[in-house]
């Protein structure tokens, strides 16, 4: 009898062993499981105000019914102030009343932004003013639009050559385009290249802006394509956490408004980090998740889809 507990009593703890061994050594893989991913949030108060003061507990992040672990939460000023700010505009648009609305915009930036201004034709764009802190230097490199003879081919084909051509420098990057929004290129509705376009924009982490402006051409005079052309615009500032800013269907008499608006935003963001499980494919995936807090009167914008780290 005794010599039967003696043998009861190490074979539990052989077992306990085993499973204590076991347990340490699968806490590691366990941890790397989970990846860390990072995004650019907006959080405004009601009507582009100033929000109430929000911080990392205040926030929730979920991937589908699972809420993740927010790891950082840091607004977007002093050393973290830092934001590459590409100005996109289709030479197709009529913008030439409100060319002093977008150089006083310009000048107007923070000194840790640096500003790019782009014209799109043809599918490609021209750097007109290289990225640059020199505001004043940038601002009066804003000329009118060419109009018709250099009518754009597709607007999105244009932002997909500037996002090709841009390297990361670990600043927010986000995107002001103002066009028609009109694919004149593969058609609409449902064009591929909008598609192809916001998705280049969720895996860089770029956020889009949009402001509409009347293009030239039947396209431009036409209602139905116009109202496409504003869906298409509102695609990309709501899927990559921008806003998209608009008067009817004509060019606002002012731009001022709503570059007030934008400024507000860009004003108002924060460098949020979560952790999330690492995806299976190796060039990683596109995730969908949603920001969120309970306080009140706060808005959160946030791109619909981030970038996971494949193995």
């Amino acid at each position: 009898m005794t010599n039967h507990l003696k043998f009861l009593a190490g074979s539990l703890l052989l077992t306990l062993t085993l499973f204590t061994v076991r347990s340490v050594a699968a806490a590691p893989q366990a941890a790397t499981l989970k990846v860390p991913v990072s995004t650019v949030v907006t959080v405004l108060g009601p009507n582009f105000t100033a929000p109430p003061a929000l911080g990392k507990s205040d926030v929730i992040v979920r991937t589908g019914d699972h809420r993740e672990d927010v790891v950082a939460w840091d607004p977007a000023q002093g050393e973290k102030s830092g934001l590459e700010l590409a100005i996109v505009i289709d030479d197709l648009s009529n913008i030439g009343n409100q060319m002093d609305d977008l150089r006083k915009f310009i000048q107007s930036q923070s000194k840790g932004t640096s500003v790019g201004l782009f014209y799109a034709n043809n599918g490609v764009t021209q750097a007109v003013a290289p990225f640059s802190t020199d505001h004043d230097a940038v601002a009066k490199k804003v000329r009118i639009t060419i109009g018709q003879a250099g009518a754009s081919t597709s607007i999105y084909l244009s932002l997909m050559d500037v996002m090709s051509r841009w390297h990361p420098s670990g600043a927010r990057r986000e995107i002001l385009v103002i066009a028609d929004g009109i694919d004149r290129f593969r058609g609409d509705p449902d064009s591929p290249d909008v598609a192809s376009t916001l998705e280049k924009a969720q895996k860089a982490g770029i956020m889009i802006h949009t402001l509409y402006a009347r293009g030239g051409g039947r396209e431009g005079r036409n209602l139905f394509r116009v109202n496409y052309g504003q869906s298409n615009l509102a695609q990309m500032a709501d899927g990559t956490g921008g806003e998209s800013f608009f008067q009817g269907l004509d060019t606002p008499i002012s731009f001022t408004p709503y570059l007030e608006q934008l400024d507000m935003v860009l004003h108002n963001q924060y460098l949020l980090t979560f952790t999330t499980a690492r995806t299976t494919k190796k060039n990683g995936q596109l995730r969908a998740f949603h920001v969120s807090t309970e306080q009140h009167n706060v808005e959160i914008s946030a791109a619909r889809y981030v970038l996971v780290p494949g193995r």
